[in-house]
């Protein structure tokens, strides 16, 4: 009996599906808790060719999520242990393990070769370098995140709205899994309601998840959901850039104190404080705010921007 027996005797599958699965290639970015289910799941129905990009080592403290790994994993590269399992699931599958970082600078160019993109990484900078990529090329976007009890899950891109259409704002907390909090199970629940998006999205299903949300309340296991196909574009916004992207010419300003940053993030960069920054506007100049994740950059980016005539960037050092 096939593998696959189980799901393509479903009306939605069929043979038709399953070979619109083998033909697929998804990149899935970060290979941490949200991929603990997404990458086996796409692995498990038959996805043909994966790639993982990540960057990041197996640690113990993330094991409760990441259940993708076991505790004779620590210390090893992320993508390393994530290919290792994705292959053993199933040998029939193309797994490419990529131990790096996603930039704005090399977005593209793992984009450009795959069929559809899974924004595993949980991090603004990369969410929104995903999004601002996908949409230039066409090419769809599932992206999730997870804080605490509740999380949500998108379709963007691809011909819908992008993040920025539903997120055009900088989030209002900073928080983040390593200083709030989150709950293993939470995460694998958003996790296999992402894999369950780029399934329909690939097999064709009506209605298509892209422009389509979905909201978790683990408190109250329930969930919403809306659609934003006509959701606008913002007319303006804030790009993220690699420090390898920063220039001569760019006046770049560097959020973060010796103590956060004892080495700022380019040896041009000047030292700020976000809270009274005070810049000669230069309408020819391109500024570039720099700190851990963005959110600070972005946040003071909204707040000067009616006072600086030129291009705004940010940089966020996680992602660089």
């Amino acid at each position: 009996m096939s593998r696959y027996a189980r799901q393509t005797i479903l009306p939605e599958v069929g043979a038709k599906g399953q070979a619109r699965l083998s033909a697929a290639r998804v990149l899935v970015v970060g290979a941490g808790g949200l991929a603990a289910p997404v990458l086996p799941l796409l692995a498990g129905a038959g996805v043909g060719n994966l790639t993982i990009l990540d960057d990041d080592t197996i640690s113990l403290s993330n094991l409760h999520r990441q259940t993708l790994f076991a505790e004779q994993d620590c210390d090893r590269p992320k993508v390393e242990a994530a290919a290792e399992r994705c292959r053993a699931l199933n040998a029939r599958i193309d797994v490419s393990a990529m131990n790096q970082a996603l930039t704005r600078a090399n977005a593209a160019e793992f984009i450009s070769g795959v069929d559809l993109v899974l924004d595993c990484a949980d991090s603004y900078a990369a969410s929104y370098t995903l999004s601002d990529t996908c949409l230039e090329m066409s090419k769809p976007l599932i992206s999730a995140s997870v804080l605490g009890l509740t999380g949500y899950v998108g379709g963007f891109c691809g011909g819908a709205p992008s993040l920025r259409a539903v997120f055009p704002d900088a989030p209002d907390s900073g928080a983040s899994c390593t200083t709030a909090g989150v709950l293993g199970s939470v995460v694998g629940v958003m996790g296999a309601i992402q894999a369950q998006m780029a399934l329909n999205l690939i097999l064709g299903l009506d209605p298509s998840p892209l422009a389509q949300m979905v909201q978790f309340d683990a408190r109250t296991c329930r969930s919403t959901g809306f659609r934003f196909d006509g959701a606008p574009e913002p007319d303006t916004y804030f790009s993220f850039i690699s420090a390898s992207q920063l220039g001569p010419s760019d006046l770049i300003v560097e959020l973060r104190d010796a103590r956060e940053a004892p080495d700022p993030i380019h040896p041009d960069a000047q030292r700020m404080n976000p809270e009274n920054l005070k810049i000669e506007s230069n309408k020819d100049q391109r500024l570039a705010l720099c700190c851990a994740t963005g959110l600070r950059a972005w946040r003071v980016a909204e707040r000067i921007q009616p006072n600086w005539p030129g291009e705004i960037v940010l940089v966020a050092a996680s992602t660089s």
